[in-house]
């Protein structure tokens, strides 16, 4: 049996001095002094940024200082941002009345069913379309892209719904416009660039084609669904022309429409008041409304703006 010999003195000293030493934390970089043409660019790069951003913001300030201010004031104030004396009036009309409730309703249906739909149809066909092996593969893309370029038109669109009885039907607000050719293309670059290993490991592991899609391929597409799911959510919130293509019936206009005939309304030009519940003038009333139709996308877009730029750019790189 043989024994270990004994640690020499200055070995035990050393590792007790070390051992009473703090651990040596790394060093932070230090930041790199700015040049002076590189303190000049940033300077003016802030003066040229901020005042873009007040180009965007100060409208919207317009808008909700006029709503708030009192009738008096407006007709004496062409540009009024902060109001000297507020009042709730406008918003008090407005949600007096069930036309705006109603349109709200009419908007927020169309936007979270066409949005789910358009999310579902346009993951299904991107993943399906983002496989080499896929039968006719290249025809079909090429068919989606053509119409970025070229498409049939008002008319023939609108004889199209009119012969499949969507006339006056909120699925005319959502059928012809379900897949957009751009997010198509967006997502379809994403689907490509997942690597092909973990969609044969699911496989390997008894995974059907459509249980690869659900539980490997989407769950790492979150940015890119998020993206493509804020551009529909917004074209079908800011739905106009079509809804005045195609819905007659006043009770089933989205709010974009109802803003419309309050501002004609308003403004003293021939219209159906009728439908509105508005007498002019009412630009604090236009106002009002104007700023309760912005407010739902505004609310939305701060929960989904840390997936915008990921997904659009993973989307975009790969051609």
């Amino acid at each position: 049996m043989t024994t270990s010999s004994p640690a020499p003195a200055t070995d035990v000293a050393a590792t007790a001095v070390l051992a009473t030493r703090p651990p040596v934390r790394p060093k932070k970089p230090t930041a790199r002094r700015l040049g002076p043409g590189e303190q000049i660019f940033r300077v003016v790069n802030v003066i040229i940024l901020g005042g873009f951003s007040l180009i965007c913001v100060i409208p919207f300030v317009h808008v909700i200082g006029s709503s708030f201010a009192t009738p008096g004031e407006l007709a004496t104030t062409n540009f009024l941002l902060v109001p000297r004396e507020a009042t709730l009036d406008a918003y008090r009309y407005i949600l007096s009345t069930p036309t705006i409730f109603r349109a709200m309703g009419v908007s927020t249906v169309v936007t979270v069913g066409g949005t789910f739909l358009s999310l579902l149809v346009t993951a299904l066909m991107a993943y399906a379309l983002a496989k080499p092996y896929l039968v006719g593969r290249r025809a079909i893309n090429f068919m989606v892209v053509f119409t970025m370029l070229f498409s049939g038109g008002m008319i023939p669109t609108f004889i199209v719904v009119s012969k499949l009885g969507l006339l006056d039907s909120l699925w005319a607000l959502v059928l012809p416009v379900t897949v957009n050719a751009f997010n198509f293309v967006i997502m379809r670059n994403f689907f490509q660039g997942i690597p092909d290993s973990l969609e044969e490991s699911a496989r390997i592991d008894g995974c059907s084609e459509l249980g690869v899609f659900a539980r490997i391929v989407l769950p790492l597409s979150i940015a890119s669904i998020a993206t493509i799911g804020l551009f529909y959510a917004v074209t079908y919130w800011n739905t106009y022309m079509h809804a005045v293509l195609y819905i007659n019936d006043s009770s089933k206009w989205p709010i974009q429409v109802l803003l419309r005939q309050i501002v004609i309304v308003a403004s003293g030009v021939n219209a159906d008041a009728s439908s509105v519940d508005v007498v002019p003038p009412a630009q604090s009333v236009k106002m009002a409304v104007i700023t309760v139709a912005t407010l739902p996308m505004l609310m939305v877009y701060p929960f989904i703006q840390r997936f915008f730029v990921k997904g659009a750019l993973i989307g975009s790189v790969k051609g």
